[in-house]
């Protein structure tokens, strides 16, 4: 006879969650025992339900009943984060703490975090007798539901339909439900998975100062005239505004070589000047901030981009100068000039903002050259018309959303399917994607071994939320996450943690007007507001989240858990 679970402490119901791995040993145990000591004792069965259960509401209760009645044990496994796919903020919930919910429940007797995006993988390695799905499912089409299916009858399993009685919609709840603690909890999860800490962050920071950047693409200009708005025009209804001041900043390349000079770093930056007393103005101050220059070409100008703003609003915006395309001879010597820098360079960062530095026809020529000669390649895009898919073989791209969703054409589309589009195109590994004052979703594959199977698979990806505390100006943040990114993969940060670096010196420069290079103070005041980075945050976490291991695939360690053996 089986031992009945005990759920009497905080503690007993974790003791639930289970690896794949040793979930198929209980239930092969529990086959073979019962039916080696009496050949004629009932063999168990059990029973499986499969999804994200992002917020367990009463349809989730009603659906699990059903299914507990189903058999002897009710297993659940439960969708992980990355391979979550129902929106950019989605889970609301991380896989942790919704596994937690799931075996807090007395009737369910496993919980399984699958990293993968479907349970087939899964079913077929624990096998289980009964597999129930929402009565929604029974009419299906869905290649991936089918293929669920075809595994579960494959080994002579039943699938079952049946979503209880009350119908609720996790997507609609989680809408009205979303608080500050649930947040709260969400990123000290995501911060403990990563390894994301206040020492940590502050030594990458702190191993970025010498480090040889090469930047290359579009310098811009960008003038705030401020103003202030007296009256209405006599001669015709529109506002009469009066200039207070103005101020002029760096834009694009320019503005990442001195984000990256005032990080401590060595930077170096090719591209094209205006023979204009702003350009002239603009080489003076970079070369003061520490950036070395390598004019590749002479402009009579180069693009200037005027902002109008009264207070803290931005009026309207004119644009002077347009592409302008490099010669051959100029796109010859910058070759020489990129190839030479990137033997003693040990992070590229090209920046396209589609005024014609970044030619096609040079980046084909010299693209595999860098790849060669640069440990980290990284790229990204900015308006009017930059583009990502010539940026071949990177390591890393960086754009906003509106800018990915101009490149290809696609206003409706998926995130996560944009973002592949543009990665397999590219053949880059990885992509942080800009959501406007959301934050950044990144975009990681399986594996960064070209020759790998998996390395056209489902991307992973997690979502950062701001870590602004007010909004005044969003320009420049774009070029100030590139830039810390790069530089943080550079000192061998992770992904998601060098999204984060990228996520507070944003921070720190969006609360200001005007995109002025961000200091590693300025970076450190931010990291210290932060409650998920301090041992404060771990009172709200459960001791799971604490413990929870950050190696792949993510699933709790069996060494941090007890199993239930059935007898």
């Amino acid at each position: 006879m089986m031992k009945d679970y005990q759920t009497s402490s905080s503690a007993g119901y974790r003791r639930k969650i289970v690896t794949p791995e040793r979930l198929r040993e209980i239930i092969q145990s529990a086959r073979n025992e019962d039916h080696a000591a009496d050949p004629c004792a009932k063999v168990p069965v059990f029973v499986q339900c499969h999804g994200c259960f992002d917020i367990v509401h009463p349809g989730h209760i009603r659906y699990l009943q059903f299914a507990r009645c189903q058999g002897d044990f009710l297993i659940v496994s439960i969708t992980g984060d990355a391979a979550v796919n129902k929106g950019d903020l989605r889970p609301y919930i991380p896989q942790e703490l919704r596994a937690e919910n799931l075996a807090a429940i007395e009737f369910v007797d496993y919980v399984v975090i699958d990293p993968n995006p479907t349970a087939s993988d899964l079913l077929a390695t624990l096998q289980p007798d009964v597999y129930v799905k929402g009565q929604e499912y029974a009419t299906s089409r869905d290649p991936r539901f089918l293929e669920e299916k075809r595994v579960v009858e494959s080994y002579g399993g039943r699938v079952l339909f049946s979503s209880g009685q009350v119908v609720f919609s996790s997507t609609r709840l989680g809408e009205s439900l979303a608080t500050e603690q649930i947040e709260s909890q969400r990123q000290a999860a995501v911060c403990a998975r990563h390894g994301i800490d206040r020492e940590k962050l502050r030594d990458l920071i702190d191993r970025m100062r010498g480090l040889r950047v090469l930047v290359f693409g579009d310098v811009y200009l960008e003038k705030y005239v401020l103003c202030d708005a007296s009256a209405v025009a006599s001669e015709s209804p529109m506002m009469s505004l009066t200039e207070l001041d103005r101020r002029t900043y760096f834009g694009g390349a320019a503005l990442i070589a001195a984000q990256a000079a005032a990080l401590g770093a060595k930077p170096v930056l090719i591209s094209y000047f205006g023979d204009d007393e702003a350009s002239k103005s603009a080489r003076r101050d970079l070369e003061s901030f520490g950036v070395r220059l390598l004019e590749g070409s002479r402009l009579p100008q180069v693009p200037l981009r005027t902002r109008f703003l009264v207070d803290d609003h931005k009026m309207f915006k004119v644009d002077n100068g347009g592409p302008c395309p490099m010669d051959s001879v100029a796109q010859c010597r910058v070759c020489e000039m990129l190839l030479d820098e990137a033997a003693r360079t040990d992070v590229a960062i090209l920046h396209d903002a589609g005024y014609g530095v970044l030619a096609p026809a040079m980046l084909q020529q010299a693209g595999p050259f860098l790849r060669e000669r640069v440990p980290i390649l990284c790229g990204g895009s900015a308006e009017p018309q930059g583009s990502l898919a010539q940026l071949r073989d990177f390591d890393l791209l960086c754009t906003s959303e509106r800018r990915l969703r101009v490149e290809r054409s696609d206003p409706v589309g998926g995130l996560s399917s944009l973002a592949y589009q543009v990665l397999e195109i590219a053949q880059a590994t990885q992509m942080l994607v800009t959501v406007g004052k959301r934050g950044v979703v990144t975009f990681d594959r399986h594996t960064h071994d070209r020759s790998a199977t998996q390395w056209s698979d489902r991307l992973l990806s997690e979502y950062l939320p701001s870590l602004a505390d007010r909004v005044v100006d969003r320009l420049g943040c774009g070029e100030t996450m590139l830039t810390l990114s790069a530089l943080a993969l550079a000192v061998g940060a992770s992904l998601m943690q060098a999204a984060y670096l990228g996520q507070a010196a944003t921070a720190a420069q969006i609360a200001t007007h005007g995109p002025t290079p961000i200091t590693p103070d300025a970076v450190f005041a931010v990291l210290d507001r932060r409650i998920e980075l301090t041992g404060a945050s771990k009172a709200i976490l459960p001791q799971s989240v604490e413990t929870f291991s950050t190696s792949a695939p993510r699933v709790l360690p069996a060494s941090s858990i007890h199993d239930r053996l059935p007898v």
